[in-house]
């Protein structure tokens, strides 16, 4: 990710560690990164499992790629580069909950390989879980209620991933979700089943 502009800044480590605290919460803290299609089911079964977590008592959080874009990365459009940046934010605040113990759900387009694979990079192995809802352009454009592939597809938004921008599918993810035709509580089964069989949460 390159250093800092300053060459004046060093880590300050910290008295109390990651392992201190996922031994106080009883869970290890890791980033599930759900990638797909605008209208593939990201944020709807990030909040699906974050839901599951929280009733068998586990600390997760969603970061949601519309909800940031509302603050944190308000300045950035969806140039190849901005999409970069947005990612490569996203990927240090990640780094910074799963060092605080919490289960981060990310839910980000995040069209590129090689941006997902910096957000990798951030992380110790198994620490990061990259996650396919694979779901087909029909069903998506289908299920948009706001009518951003509508207004895509009219040139009225330009750089619309999948109509007029790429989107690079996942070579090699942890877990792919077929979300044109599994229902959601199938697919946020999965995420737990993996979840526990990783020993990330424990079993009930």
């Amino acid at each position: 990710m390159g250093k800092p502009k300053s060459d004046y800044v060093t880590w300050q480590d910290a008295t109390v560690g990651k392992s201190d605290r996922e031994r106080l919460i009883g869970q290890k803290g890791v980033t599930l990164w759900f990638t797909g299609l605008s209208c593939s089911g990201k944020s709807t079964l990030a909040n699906e499992v974050q839901k599951r977590l929280f009733e068998r008592g586990h600390l997760s959080y969603v970061l949601d790629g519309d909800n940031i874009r509302q603050g944190l990365n308000r300045d950035l459009g969806f140039s190849p580069d901005d999409r970069r940046e947005n990612i490569r934010r996203i990927g240090e605040v990640a780094k910074l909950f799963r060092e605080a113990g919490v289960i981060t759900l990310v839910a980000f387009i995040s069209p590129y390989r090689a941006d997902r694979r910096a957000a990798r990079g951030l992380a110790r192995r198994g620490e990061f879980v990259e996650i396919f809802c694979c779901c087909d352009l029909e069903t998506c454009e289908r299920r948009d209620v706001k009518g951003l592939y509508r207004k895509a597809r009219s040139g009225e938004i330009a750089e619309f991933t999948g109509v007029s921008a790429p989107y690079e599918e996942p070579e090699d993810p942890e877990i792919i979700l077929h979300t044109d035709r599994e229902r959601v509580e199938e697919s946020a089964e999965r995420v737990m089943c993996y979840l526990e069989e990783k020993g990330i949460i424990r079993k009930p």
